[in-house]
């Protein structure tokens, strides 16, 4: 398990409240986050929890003005049981991702190493704390997977940004990468959002349609 001493050192930062600025700096660079990933892998494999529980509650979590306390991980597991086989997920206030991790832990057993594909499951986030939103792309983009990101208040539809996490080569073994939608009316209408609190980001990775999906064009 890693430890906080792990983690600092790994983001190259003396003092956890550093963590999350640097960490999504490192994120938006593709070629320093997959270097992170390899290094963060060589210390744990067990990709099955978020690595961050611990860390983030002890040291980010703000339970006085978020109320934030993260869902122990038997709870978890009893809820994607419960969910079942599902191609979608929504996680709603996912923190740094300890649900969705669970639930695609558990699509990954169901289906196994050599049936899982990334492109069937797509696990929609919504989180509205700055601190846990490094964290939680982190989660997602390490593990393969296809997902969402609603950074806002989920209630009032308040969103300062949504992202794209999205497997190219449709491999659970491979990295994913990471896409921030543009503030246009048609994502704005998909995603609910009623105000956008932060100027735009122009950050594509996913630059041209994924083989298989020009694959699935071809045999509709």
């Amino acid at each position: 398990m890693l430890t906080t001493e792990n983690i600092n050192q790994l983001l190259g930062i003396k003092e956890s409240y550093q963590a999350s600025d640097k960490l999504m700096s490192i994120l938006f660079d593709k070629e320093r986050r997959e270097k992170l990933f390899l290094e963060f892998l060589k210390l744990e494999t067990d990709v099955s929890y978020d690595w961050f529980h611990i860390y983030f509650q002890d040291e980010h979590a703000d339970r006085r003005k978020h109320m934030q306390d993260f869902t122990p991980n038997g709870l978890s597991d009893v809820v994607s049981k419960l969910t079942g086989e599902s191609q979608n997920t929504l996680d709603v206030a996912s923190g740094t991702g300890g649900m969705t991790i669970r639930k695609w832990w558990e699509d990954c057993l169901r289906e196994g190493p050599f049936v899982y594909l990334p492109s069937n499951h797509l696990y929609q986030c919504e989180e509205l704390s700055d601190r846990a939103i490094p964290f939680l792309l982190f989660n997602l983009l390490i593990r393969g997977m296809n997902a969402t990101v609603v950074h806002g208040d989920v209630l009032t539809r308040e969103v300062k940004q949504v992202y794209f996490i999205q497997n190219e080569h449709n491999d659970h073994l491979l990295f994913s990468s990471l896409n921030v939608f543009p503030h246009s009316k048609t994502v704005g209408d998909e995603f609910n959002v009623h105000t956008w609190l932060e100027d735009e980001l122009n950050h594509i990775e996913s630059l041209e349609v994924p083989s298989h999906l020009k694959f699935e064009e071809e045999q509709s």
